[in-house]
């Protein structure tokens, strides 16, 4: 088919351009921008990109157009092909169509982790041997891009020797942002779960959730579409979590609870658990437990304990959702080289390591920097946080972005990514920044405006040994080159 994607430059959207081209479709899409990443690596999957958004784009008609979900209901391209009659879809529509049929969806959601643990799961699944599709919206390092189309073959035989059959896995993020301006619910409703990995809730995309019982709900009504052969991976530790289970599936068989040793599970016995044996440069080595027996030592080369609670989700994922033995999952989980944006080591210049990472949740953040300063023990931790989201930049979490930054030395705030806000809903920054120094005397903290601004003062305060954590769900105005060659 010929297939127009409208805001294709999305890290999401442009994965899917590039699924539909290796499917045998010919796409082309259209952006504001085609910036790198996504710009470049659109060109050489073969997807022939047009800039701006404009009806002439639909001329001859496609056969399908599939509008993103960051367009809104006056985007010229998306009104053309609307009012025009032409077919039209969103993301799952375009999934449910061409990819799903076939396969066994894995979706990983869960406000945090989601990017690691789908591209966790992915690397043990092709380790051994079960070659899975994906669509994962970051680029996991063990393979060249974001996503793979699945395989058609006969299905497996479930662990447990039962049927139905297991068909083969394709591994998503399961998003519950809304899907489009015309269709409103969580994108991750119409993915055809069979097995669900949950890592944690906390309050999110306020633009879409005003409420929490609002956000919960849409992870509810997820676990409810499990099929009577599904599964569900959850994490025992996180109150929401179990809170969603409960109300959704209670006391359901197809629940498989996991946890890190010491953790409050209020009563849910975790199968999968593991125990920590040692922090360092290298990772993470841990005892992982399956139902109460010791199931190996296990190397975890990512920091951090908020990524083995991935690694623990993504080994019981593959192991009780395909039937991946523990034996190779092991070797193949010390061979996991991570993501790109999540504690991504950009450079070092004169002995200043220059991590970049996507957390802008103020969970996300304290995880974040406490791998990084568990990592880099010596040294000072500078955080640099450009606050961008709907969320982030709302005062939403006024409170919690006081609490999130206690490894850090350093704290520098760039200005808010979002000007439109009315004054009794915005982040308060210099509210933070005072309250940041009245908490610790010793720590610097200072709202900046402009990212030239930022490079200089670290420029200024940085010395060999240091480490620079830069914190955005964004381009960040290009900080990291700018930085990287300024400390060169």
């Amino acid at each position: 088919m010929r297939i127009h994607v409208v805001a294709v430059a999305g890290t999401g959207m442009g994965a899917l351009a590039g699924l539909l081209v290796e499917l045998g479709h010919e796409v082309s899409g259209s952006d504001v921008a085609f910036d790198p990443p996504i710009g470049p690596a659109l060109e050489q999957w073969g997807v022939k990109t047009r800039v701006g958004f404009s009806a002439l784009h639909l001329d001859p008609p496609p056969d399908l157009v599939v509008i993103g979900n960051v367009c809104r209901p006056n985007n010229p391209e998306a009104r053309a092909a609307i009012d025009g009659g032409l077919p039209y879809t969103h993301i799952a529509g375009a999934l449910d169509r061409f990819v799903f049929e076939g396969a066994s969806p894995l979706v990983v959601a869960g406000t945090h982790g989601k990017t690691t643990t789908s591209s966790l799961v992915s690397w043990l699944l092709e380790s051994t041997g079960y070659k899975p599709g994906f669509l994962i919206g970051g680029l996991p390092k063990n393979f060249s891009r974001g996503f793979r189309a699945p395989r058609r073959e006969p299905e497996r035989r479930l662990p447990t020797g039962d049927k139905p059959l297991r068909r083969p896995p394709f591994v998503i993020e399961g998003d519950e942002y809304d899907t489009a301006f015309f269709e409103k619910t969580a994108k991750f409703l119409h993915y055809r779960a069979e097995v669900v990995v949950l890592t944690s809730i906390e309050h999110d995309h306020i633009d879409i959730y005003p409420t929490l019982d609002s956000y919960l709900e849409a992870f509810e009504k997820l676990l409810q579409r499990l099929p009577p052969h599904g599964l569900l991976i959850a994490n025992a530790a996180d109150a929401l979590v179990r809170r969603v289970v409960d109300r959704a599936l209670g006391d359901d068989p197809r629940v498989a609870w996991y946890a890190l040793e010491g953790e409050d599970t209020a009563g849910k016995p975790p199968h999968w658990l593991a125990s920590p044996a040692s922090f360092s440069e290298a990772g993470t080595t841990f005892d992982l437990f399956a139902g109460g027996v010791l199931a190996g030592r296990y190397l975890l080369p990512a920091p951090g304990r908020h990524n083995l609670r991935n690694a623990v989700a993504a080994l019981a994922a593959a192991a009780q959702g395909y039937g991946a033995k523990l034996k190779d999952l092991g070797p193949a989980l010390a061979r996991f080289e991570g993501v790109a944006r999540r504690q991504d080591l950009r450079g070092a210049p004169r002995g200043i390591a220059v991590y970049d990472d996507f957390a802008h949740h103020p969970t996300a953040v304290r995880e974040t920097l406490r791998a990084l300063r568990q990592k880099h023990p010596q040294g000072k931790l500078f955080a640099v946080f450009e606050p961008r989201s709907a969320t982030a930049c709302r005062n939403l979490h006024q409170r919690e972005y006081v609490e999130c930054w206690d490894d850090a030395d350093v704290v520098l705030f760039a200005p808010l990514g979002r000007d439109n806000l009315p004054a009794d809903e915005r982040l308060d920054l210099a509210a933070i920044v005072a309250e940041l120094r009245e908490r610790n005397r010793e720590r610097v903290a200072l709202s900046l405006d402009s990212v030239d601004a930022i490079v200089d003062e670290l420029c200024q305060r940085a010395a060999p040994g240091d480490t620079i954590a830069v914190l955005s769900n964004g381009a960040f105005g290009g900080i990291h080159g700018k930085l990287l060659e300024r400390l060169q």
